[in-house]
C-alpha cells in the first residue's frame, strides 16, 4: 500500500478546531490520508505520554507514523564532538519513535563545504556506524532510519551519496526528497524516466525491497545556483517536480513507499492531491 500524509500540523488542522498533535492521527484519517511524520526538527522534546496518545490514535486510525529528526544533526561534520552529538540526537528519536510505535526517522545527511565530498561520505558512514550499534543496544533496530536527500549543493545528500549511506546495512532506507533533488539538479526531474532512472538505481544497489517500500518526501521547491530555496504549495507551478510522472511510475512498478508532503501550510490538501492523482494513474 502507498501512504500519504502531512509532514507536521497543517493550517487546516487548526482552522478545523485541531490543538494538539495526539489529534493528529484522527484528523489524517478523517480527511483520507493514512501517514504522518511527526517533527523533531528543533529537538527531541515530546513527552511520553504525549509520544504514546498520538501513537494509540495512530493504531486506532490506521495512521503509519514517521518521525523526523533535529535538523542540526550533522553525520559528516569535520568536529568527532558534534558527531558523537549527532548519534545522540538520532538516538533520542528513536526513542521518540519507539515511544509511539513509529517505524521509520528521517535523518538529515550533513555538510560538505569544508571538505571534498568523498571525505564526507565517510565520515557520515562512520557516524551511522556508530548509531547502528547504539540502536542495536538499545533494542531499536526494528526502527528504520532514512538518510535524506539534501537540497542544497553544498550540503551531503546526492541520491548516489543516500545509496552509499544506507548501503552499510538494512537498518538504512533512503529517504528520497525528490523536491530537493530537482532543485540541487537545477530542474532534473520532469520526465517519467527522470523518475524511473532515481528508482531502478535504488533497487539495483540495495534490492528489491527497498526499492519498493522507500521513504518520499514530495513537494515544489524554488531553487537558484545553491540550490533550494524554500518550499511552496503544489499549486504554484513555476518550479518543480510534478507529481504525475512519478505516480505513474509507482502504479507502473507497484512501489508502496510513504509519500510524506512538506508544503508549507498546505501539505495535508497537497498530500490529498498526490493521493487522487496516482489514484488516477492506477485506473488509467
Amino acid at each position: 500500500m502507498v501512504r500519504f500524509g502531512p509532514a507536521g500540523n497543517p493550517d487546516a488542522f487548526y482552522e478545523d478546531g485541531g490543538k494538539s498533535s495526539t489529534q493528529m492521527p484522527s484528523w489524517v484519517n478523517s480527511i483520507g490520508l493514512n501517514a504522518y511524520e511527526y517533527q523533531c526538527s528543533k529537538g527531541v522534546k515530546i513527552t511520553q505520554p504525549t509520544a504514546e496518545k498520538i501513537g494509540d490514535e495512530a493504531k486506532k486510525n490506521g495512521v503509519l507514523l514517521s518521525v523526523h529528526s533535529p535538523y542540526f544533526i550533522s553525520l559528516s561534520s569535520v568536529e568527532e564532538e558534534k558527531r558523537i552529538k549527532s548519534v545522540d540526537y538520532i538516538m533520542q528519536t528513536l526513542n521518540a519513535a519507539k515511544m509511539m510505535g513509529a517505524e521509520r526517522i528521517v535523518v538529515h545527511s550533513g555538510s560538505c563545504a569544508k571538505i571534498s565530498r568523498e571525505e564526507a561520505v565517510v565520515l557520515a558512514k562512520e557516524t551511522l556506524k556508530m548509531a547502528e550499534k547504539a540502536s542495536i543496544e538499545a533494542g531499536f533496530e526494528y526502527i528504520k532510519i532514512c538518510p535524506e536527500t539534501m537540497g542544497k549543493i553544498n550540503q551531503l545528500g546526492t541520491v548516489d551519496e543516500v545509496i552509499e549511506l544506507c548501503s552499510l546495512s538494512e537498518m538504512f532506507v533512503p529517504c528520497i526528497d525528490f523536491g530537493h533533488v530537482n532543485a540541487r539538479e537545477m530542474g532534473s526531474l520532469n520526465t517519467y524516466e527522470d523518475f524511473k532512472a532515481i528508482v531502478d538505481k535504488i533497487e539495483n544497489k540495495l534490492g528489491t525491497e527497498r526499492g519498493k517500500h522507500f521513504h518520499v518526501h514530495f513537494t515544489r521547491i524554488e531553487f537558484t545556483s545553491g540550490g533550494e530555496k524554500k518550499h511552496i504549495p503544489y499549486d504554484d507551478t513555476s518550479f518543480g517536480p510534478a507529481f504525475e510522472p512519478f505516480a505513474q511510475l509507482m502504479a507502473d512498478k507497484n512501489l508502496e513507499p510513504v509519500i510524506i508532503c512538506e508544503s508549507p501550510g498546505m501539505q495535508g490538501k497537497d498530500a490529498l492531491t498526490y493521493k487522487r492523482i496516482y489514484e488516477e494513474c492506477l485506473n488509467k
